[in-house]
């Protein structure tokens, strides 16, 4: 049985203490930019949070809230950077918000030189890292967004390793707080 903490009735957090995922449901883009914040409160330098969903899905929004959470200035307008490939973004660490969707093959990955932020001194965000399947590090926390409505989101929460496992179970009571704040 896995634990199953009801936070409102329109969001839940579910966490097996033995299973590897947690399934967020969201039913607004401030919600969704709520758990990115709070897992950018948790983020340590060198975390890999890779992002998986269709266009629409609310990856940026996530992608927001996270740049909140490490203490990004308010002003600095987080977009996704499909053409730039990557936007870099000051808080408490540094944010990089990688978009990997115009990438096509491997090689083309590899000519980029990003494996310094994958693991570096700051929080990368990976946007379609489904492109980057087999470049980017096996050890990660994956977020799978998944539209299931106008605006609401199933957002599952993915960690592989030791360090992401840790990462989600000490920011699951944040998360539950978070969301209940917006109810």
């Amino acid at each position: 049985g896995g634990a199953s903490i009801r936070a409102c009735p329109a969001a839940m957090i579910d966490l097996p203490p033995e299973g590897p995922t947690a399934l967020c449901v969201s039913t607004s883009p401030e919600e969704t930019r709520a758990l990115g914040e709070v897992m950018g409160r948790h983020a340590c330098a060198g975390d890999l949070i890779a992002l998986i969903g269709e266009l629409g899905s609310g990856k940026t929004v996530f992608v927001a809230g996270l740049a909140a959470g490490l203490g990004v200035d308010p002003a600095a307008h987080v977009s996704s950077p499909t053409f730039t490939i990557m936007h870099r973004y000051l808080g408490r660490l540094p944010l990089y918000h990688i978009d990997l969707y115009r990438i096509e093959t491997p090689e083309a990955l590899a000519t980029l030189g990003l494996e310094e932020y994958l693991e570096g001194d700051g929080v990368a965000a990976v946007e379609w890292a489904e492109h980057g399947v087999g470049m980017l590090p096996k050890e990660r926390l994956t977020v799978r967004l998944r539209q299931t409505g106008l605006e609401a989101r199933t957002v599952e929460l993915v960690p592989v390793g030791d360090r992401y496992r840790k990462f989600l179970r000490k920011m699951t009571s944040d998360l539950a707080a978070a969301i209940r704040l917006l109810a």
